[in-house]
Order: C-alpha cells, then sequence, then structure tokens
C-alpha cells in the first residue's frame, strides 16, 4: 500500500469529540489554519503551507471524513458538525485566535467558523471557497448521487475516476495533476471507511446559511479563479478584498501555491499590522 495511507514522520494525532483527528504543525508565528476541500486531505497545502511556515505556524487537519482521520462513527457530515470539530481541535491544541484558509470545503467550514467563533479569529481567507446554494456540483459528487451507484462507489472508486475529478478541478494550462498527485488520491480515497464516507458527505442535506454571509465581521480576503461560478463572498462580507487568479481552476493551493502562499501572508500581515473593525 502507498505511504500516503500510513502516517508520516511528522503526523500528530489528537482526540476531537471522540475522533481521532490527524493533522501537522510547522513554524512559528501568528496562528493560521489551513483546511482543506472534499476528496482531498492536508497535503492539498504542502507546498503553500511550506512557504507560509516561515511566518506563521501552521496547522492542517485531515477532515473527518478525509486523510487519515477517516470516517466520523456518527457519519454525520453537515458544515456545523464540521465546524464545531475544527473549533474543537483548536481548543484542545490550546490556540486561542488564529487566522484560517480553506479551499472549496475548507472555504466552506472557514466561513461557517468566522459566523459561530467570531472572537477567535484574526483573519479569513476564502479560496474558491462554497456555500452559495447556486455553486455548480462537481461530476464525481453528482455520481454519488445515483442510487443505483451509490452501492458500488462505497466499495471500489477507481483510479481512473479519481484522476478525471482532479483533471477536471484544475485550470487548462496546469500541470500539477501527475502520477503522484493521482497516487496520493487513490491512496487516500482508498483507506479503510473513505469511500463510504465520501458518499455519505455527497449524499448530506447541507443547511444554507448563504443568507448570513453579510453578517461576517472578520477581516476576510477572497481568493478566486476567474473560471470558478457561483461565488458572491466579496459582494456580500463587508469590506472583503478579493483578489482573481486568471487561469487557476478549483485547486488553487496546489495549482498556485506560491501565488496563495504570498496573498494570504501579505493580507494577515496587512490585516495583523492594521487591525480593522
Amino acid at each position: 500500500m502507498s505511504t500516503w495511507s500510513e502516517p508520516q514522520p511528522d503526523s500528530r494525532f489528537v482526540v476531537v469529540d471522540g475522533q481521532q483527528i490527524h493533522y501537522k504543525r510547522t513554524g512559528r508565528g501568528p496562528a493560521l489554519v489551513l483546511l482543506h476541500g472534499s476528496a482531498s486531505s492536508l497535503q492539498h497545502f504542502d507546498r503553500a503551507a511550506g512557504a507560509l511556515s516561515e511566518s506563521f505556524d501552521v496547522i492542517r487537519p485531515d477532515l473527518p471524513g478525509f486523510g487519515l482521520t477517516g470516517p466520523r462513527p456518527d457519519r454525520d457530515y453537515r458544515i456545523p458538525t464540521y465546524t464545531a470539530t475544527v473549533a474543537g481541535l483548536l481548543e484542545a491544541l490550546e490556540v486561542p485566535r488564529y487566522a484560517v484558509a480553506g479551499n472549496s470545503l475548507g472555504g466552506n467550514i472557514a466561513w461557517n467558523l468566522a459566523l459561530d467563533h467570531p472572537e477567535r479569529l484574526t483573519g479569513l481567507v476564502l479560496v474558491n471557497a462554497t456555500g452559495y446554494p447556486e455553486k455548480a456540483i462537481p461530476a464525481g459528487m453528482r455520481l454519488t448521487r445515483n442510487p443505483l451507484l451509490r452501492p458500488v462507489l462505497r466499495r471500489v472508486m477507481p483510479r481512473g475516476a479519481i484522476e478525471r475529478n482532479l483533471r477536471s478541478a484544475v485550470g487548462p494550462r496546469s500541470t500539477v495533476v501527475d502520477k503522484a498527485m493521482i497516487d496520493r488520491a487513490y491512496a487516500l480515497m482508498s483507506r479503510p471507511g473513505n469511500r463510504s464516507a465520501f458518499v455519505d458527505f455527497c449524499n448530506t442535506d447541507q443547511p444554507d446559511r448563504s443568507a448570513q454571509i453579510s453578517r461576517i465581521a472578520v477581516p476576510t480576503l477572497v481568493l478566486r479563479s476567474a473560471s470558478i461560478d457561483g461565488q458572491h463572498f466579496a459582494r456580500d462580507i463587508p469590506g472583503a478584498e478579493e483578489l482573481v487568479h486568471p487561469h487557476g481552476g478549483h485547486l488553487l493551493p496546489e495549482e498556485e501555491p506560491q501565488w496563495v502562499a504570498d496573498a494570504i501572508a501579505q493580507f494577515l500581515g496587512a490585516s495583523a499590522g492594521n487591525p480593522r473593525r
């Protein structure tokens, strides 16, 4: 089995609400939490985290259902539950204040943290985040909602399907989807319970909190690829700044890690030195 599916030397674990959460922590400075998207893992931020750990205490969990954290025993994959788990993780690590940056699902959890725990957050960075009801659903997720395919996908998720999903999630110029990336995604999806967890996640009815997004008061940076639809964070969050990448796809932190890291560092440096209300 691939080494991706086993703990690495820098792997750490902490129990939150009865579940063992896998995370990595590097660097020194103000705390920065990086949250990956669905069908992904903390490795999504490997290169960006490397750059950011020069200035920040970077904490990256594998979210429940994914990576080495694996499935939740109660199969509860609602965003508010994820949000409570991330808040509980930081509490367990005794990190009272932190900035949070999230891609896709991770961005959805991040802005929910800003609503539920505004006193904890020093900054919010949304990278092609989700959470608006009109957001397009990727083909791979739509397949899991097919009642005939659902039981099959719990048992087997072909490597070719994972490769197709990855290629469809990056920009047309991107070369990041290589054998190593596909091997990693396939190995982690093949860990016990992870396929079923992904199917459960995709079939979870998520509460629509998009009407509350305008209440977010945390300093916010929106990082978006020009081709990504269904996002109104820059419009709806008061005072939010937005940077648009001209040709990136959905997986910006892997496609353009330096661009993402530079944007986050500059924003958090500015927001730390110039507190906004």
